[in-house]
């Protein structure tokens, strides 16, 4: 187990998430990317790591393939960009062969159609992450059995 804070940020240094405060990660589990458990190994308290995750290393690809346009009818009256919806519990009616094992975001909304987007938010895009190793331990054998800590911010799918 890992204590970890970091700044993440695009290739071009825009700011895309910060954690201030110390969460932890299950190292050589599912909580990280395996590039950033691989940097973790052998790291202790206090030391600082800088990493540059290209997107097969990170998020993948775009796939325009994943982005889906949809009848508006079929979601809920109130329904915002941004939103989220499961793939295992997408609405009834929706066309196309959406692979169940997304995450659709709400992209565009138009009077008749809806844009799904299957893709993570981070595909596509080369990332920079600043991280800090604040405390080390040694996991519980429930955490090994899990795969995590319950911090997965960086899961892909």
């Amino acid at each position: 187990m890992a204590a970890l804070t970091w700044v993440l940020k695009d290739s071009l240094g825009e700011e895309l998430d910060v954690l201030d405060e110390p969460v932890e990660f299950l190292v050589g589990g599912d909580d990280l990317l395996p590039d950033i458990d691989t940097a973790l190994v052998n790291s202790g308290p206090g030391d600082k790591l800088d990493l540059h995750l290209e997107p097969e290393h990170a998020f993948g690809d775009y796939k325009s393939d994943l982005v889906f346009l949809q009848p508006r009818k079929l979601f809920p009256k109130v329904l915002e960009e941004g939103m989220t919806f499961d793939g295992h519990a997408l609405p009834a009616g929706v066309e196309g062969d959406l692979p169940k094992d997304a995450l659709y975001t709400v992209t565009d909304i138009y009077p008749d159609h809806v844009v799904l987007d299957g893709n993570h938010p981070l595909a596509g895009i080369s990332l920079r992450l600043a991280l800090k190793v604040h405390a080390v331990r040694e996991a519980t054998i429930d955490e090994v059995g899990s795969g995590t800590a319950g911090a997965t911010f960086f899961k892909v799918g």
